[in-house]
């Protein structure tokens, strides 16, 4: 008598659809005969998350699609029941909606229930469901077979590119001679790409060294061991396309011929920044420098996203932690690492986390895209306060072609910026020298509300021998307007400071800027004219507020207009107010120490600008006063010392 086929129900939940371990199963022979029963709201997550370009919902497809394949041929009996979740409880998914329906479907039909979820897992056997928990597959490395991908490598390929309709493309060669070359003439196609994205999703998976880094609408981000891996398509990108990186080499920070000087100085938990172009080698010195600290008995941690320097199994590498940096800041605080290395500092959040963590005591090295050394500077201005950087950085390490090019050291002093001369416009400047001469390169400080990055000088070798000779030709044309001493320097092939007695000021400007800009015209150049510094003392006072800077022919022509104007004593200003300032305008006495005046009481004094005006803050008490007065119509007069 033949033995009766066996019928029994399986309830599977979204993570065995998603892995195809019910499938296998079925083709081994497990649960060959068996009635399928699928979740509708299964069906709804995986739709869900196909829409939304997730690789691992196509995938659950994929899998559904293999299911009708094995019930058309009689191996199983493929049913769908339970309900459609809403809207709501999709996405609220993460929070147990989605799996709550898929039990009560299981409890509703029987059968056994199959899952890869722990938890899922244990919460149906509370619930008195007949289950299977199947452990997520792992695999050994001998056990896995080379990656499609792989074939496309060679030993100096550094990163592999994929698209859609496009031949296959590669960098290869040494860092400092990469070439982007095509490997390939025949394009690649939509089929190819997807398989070897599935296949590359796959490893992820089932290897215990590898991970999935993020999975969001139309993109995907792997750590496949030494390959990062980036699969983009629509609606992210106009068409399907696989990008992987690797790693050609692992350098030992010998390998850098650094100086002992600043090796010591790396070792004492600094704040530095490893900056340079992409493609230059800034990661690779990055991961050189954690296994040099590792060494010498440094706890070293990492924060990356993706997680992809090739450091030691000792050094820690943390990701996003909930998604957020900030996170992970705050638990590295409490591990109390002597060094962290936080690769891709970039958007202002980044800057912020390092300063912190820096400011907390914690060594930081950060990675940072720039094309100078003093540009990874530039980029803390407005995140970090001025007073602060040299706090939170202290080095900067410039990497060019797999090399190191320049280190620049911070320090904070108070001195009058380099190219100024009186002693009243001392101020805090953060002196930027390099560290093996300790030339000063850079000087930052404030400028009215601006920062200023200002080289320190020209060197004398590098100034052009024709610019010696445009000096003399300017000074001989500028002498035709100004009787007293004429001081010219040329600043560049287009440019040129040139300084004259306070008096002349206008005479060399002109009426409107009709003269300095046919002086302009003549020489090709554009002139800047400032006053010649004089040591008479009631000079030097007003010189505080002028001196610094000149304004743009704008401003010039405007206070040029005035040239003509017959002295006056006293005038009524006109009052504007900005954001930061209230403002009174004078312009008749530009430059003159005045006395400000409301309803004949004396208010205060002050120097009227060059530009003609008084600006107070509009904070103060004085500029509520000021103000309330014009409402009231009462008169504000400034008068002239």
């Amino acid at each position: 008598m033949a033995e009766d086929k066996r019928i029994w129900r399986i309830v599977p939940d979204t993570s065995i659809i998603i892995d195809g371990r019910l499938s296998a199963r079925i083709r081994s022979g497990d649960f060959r005969g068996a009635e399928i029963i699928i979740p509708e709201a299964v069906v709804s997550e995986l739709e869900a998350q196909a829409n939304k370009g997730r690789e691992i919902g196509f995938k659950g497809l994929e899998e559904l699609l293999e299911l009708r394949r094995l019930a058309e041929r009689d191996e199983i009996l493929l049913q769908f029941s339970g309900v459609q979740p809403t809207l709501e409880e999709i996405k609220f998914s993460k929070e147990g909606r989605v799996d709550a329906l898929i039990r009560s479907t299981a409890i509703e039909v029987g059968g056994l229930f199959v899952s890869e979820d722990r938890v899922q897992s244990l919460i149906a056997k509370a619930k008195g469901l007949n289950v299977e928990y199947i452990h997520p597959k792992t695999l050994e490395p001998s056990e896995f077979m080379p990656l499609k991908v792989e074939h496309f490598f060679t030993d100096d390929t550094m990163s592999v590119h994929l698209k859609n309709g496009v031949s296959p493309m590669a960098k290869k060669g040494p860092v400092g001679n990469i070439r982007y070359v095509k490997i390939r003439d025949e394009p690649a196609t939509s089929t190819e790409l997807s398989s070897i994205s599935r296949e590359l999703i796959e490893r992820a998976r089932l290897d215990p060294e590898s991970f999935i880094e993020m999975s969001s609408s139309g993109a995907t981000v792997l750590q496949i061991r030494n390959m990062r891996t980036a699969i983009a398509h629509p609606p992210f990108s106009d068409d399907m396309e696989i990008t992987v990186v690797r790693p050609t080499v692992v350098v030992d920070l010998e390998h850098y011929r650094l100086s002992d000087k600043l090796k010591e100085r790396i070792v004492s938990q600094r704040g530095i920044l490893i900056a340079g172009p992409p493609g230059a080698g800034k990661s690779t010195f990055a991961a050189g420098v954690a296994r040099y600290l590792n060494d010498r008995g440094q706890v070293v941690k990492t924060m990356e996203s993706p997680r992809d320097l090739q450091v030691p199994p000792e050094i820690t590498q943390y990701s996003p932690l909930n998604g957020r940096m900030e996170d992970t800041a705050d638990l590295l605080l409490l591990v109390r690492p002597d060094y962290t290395i936080y690769d891709e500092v970039r958007k202002t959040g980044d800057f912020m986390i390092f300063a912190d963590m820096r400011l907390a005591g914690v060594g930081m090295i950060g990675v940072v895209h720039a094309t100078r050394g003093v540009d990874a500077i530039q980029r803390l201005i407005g995140r970090v306060e001025l007073g602060v950087i040299p706090q939170v950085v202290d080095t900067v390490i410039f990497i060019d072609k797999g090399e190191v090019a320049k280190v620049l050291v911070l320090e904070f002093t108070v001195k009058v910026p380099h190219g100024m001369t009186e002693q009243d416009l001392a101020r805090p400047v953060i002196v930027i020298a390099d560290f093996e001469t300790r030339k000063v390169e850079y000087e930052i400080y404030t400028y009215g509300e601006q920062v200023v990055v200002m080289p320190v000088g020209l060197p004398t070798e590098l100034r052009k021998p024709a610019w010696k000779l445009a000096e003399e030709e300017i000074r001989n044309v500028i002498g035709r307007y100004a009787s007293g001493p004429v001081e010219v320097e040329v600043t560049s092939d287009d440019s040129a400071i040139v300084k004259v007695r306070e008096d002349e000021v206008r005479k060399v400007i002109g009426k409107g800027g009709n003269v300095i800009d046919r002086i302009e015209n003549i020489l090709g150049l554009h002139i800047d004219v400032r006053e010649l510094e004089i040591e008479a003392p009631k000079a030097s006072k007003g010189r505080k507020y002028g001196a610094e800077s000149r304004a743009p022919r704008e401003k010039r022509r405007a206070l040029s207009s005035f040239e003509e104007t017959p002295s006056v004593s006293s005038v009524h200003p006109f009052i504007e107010r900005d954001k930061k300032h209230l403002i009174l305008g004078a312009p008749e006495l530009a430059g003159k120490d005045v006395e400000i005046y409301l309803e004949d009481q004396y208010l205060f004094s002050a120097t009227v600008s060059r530009h003609g005006d008084v600006k107070l803050r509009a904070n103060s008490d004085l500029a509520s006063d000021i103000l309330e007065a014009q409402e009231k119509g009462e008169t504000i007069e400034i008068r002239l010392i």
